[in-house]
């Protein structure tokens, strides 16, 4: 076990149960939908989480850029839109409604995962910076981590429209360490994508943690993290 000076987290379907905040918000928006045009309101929510997934896990920095430019109510409007379609409906003003009301029932869903606070806690007393790197952009995720009142814990918040980088880009990582004043070396990174979170700071001298809630293989050849946990309770026992 390294000597460890500072931990950096990923946020969503790490500290906070995103899947199940997004899927709940898009089943409400579909199910009202359904109810009024008849169409199937299952088709239309795993349309919605195909798209939403399909953005976020190719997200690139360029790609953040042009969100600066746009704004992600343009993006949601698009992927509404696109589902929409897909089961038939092409009405600009359900597709504004839809994304408007997916933004605010996505709100009541917030909520930690057990063991994340006191986990946070403890590694505060220990002496440790904690550092948090999320892909997501500063128009939604600073009010979801004010809401998840987590700022509090953290010295540092790193967010990809904010440093124009976004995992897995090794220099990311690089960047947070040399803000938390810790070297690679004396840093760990828990997240539960292993190609955003784990690869990146695997490349860039991290030691790293994969919270693999999905139960997911590893892929052929990749390197191994360090530590592998299926939740976010598990997550001290490798540091502290």
């Amino acid at each position: 076990m390294r000597e460890l000076q500072a931990v950096l987290f990923d946020l969503d379907d790490t500290l906070h149960d995103d899947t199940l905040a997004f899927t709940s918000a898009a089943d409400e928006v579909s199910r009202e939908v359904a109810a009024e045009h008849g169409v199937d309101a299952l088709a239309l929510k795993n349309a919605y989480v195909a798209q939403a997934e399909g953005f976020w896990k190719s997200l690139t920095a360029d790609q953040v850029q042009r969100l600066l430019l746009t704004r992600l109510t343009s993006l949601r409007l698009r992927l509404w839109g696109t589902a929409l379609n897909s089961v038939g409906l092409d009405d600009p003003l359900l597709i504004e409604r839809s994304a408007a009301n997916y933004n605010l029932y996505r709100k009541k869903y917030f909520a930690l995962f057990p063991g994340a606070l006191d986990l946070l806690g403890r590694l505060k007393a220990a002496g440790m910076k904690l550092g948090m790197v999320t892909n997501g952009v500063s128009e939604t995720h600073r009010e979801k981590i004010a809401l998840l009142q987590l700022g509090e814990h953290f010295d540092a918040i790193f967010l990809a429209d904010e440093t124009g980088m976004v995992k897995p880009d090794p220099r990311l990582f690089a960047h947070a360490c040399e803000k938390l004043a810790s070297t690679p070396a004396a840093t760990a990174m828990v997240g539960d994508r292993y190609d955003r979170d784990i690869a990146g700071a695997l490349e860039a001298g991290l030691f790293t943690i994969w919270v693999n809630l999905r139960d997911e293989r590893l892929p052929t050849g990749a390197r191994a993290p360090d530590a592998t946990v299926s939740s976010i309770a598990q997550v001290g026992a490798y540091l502290l």
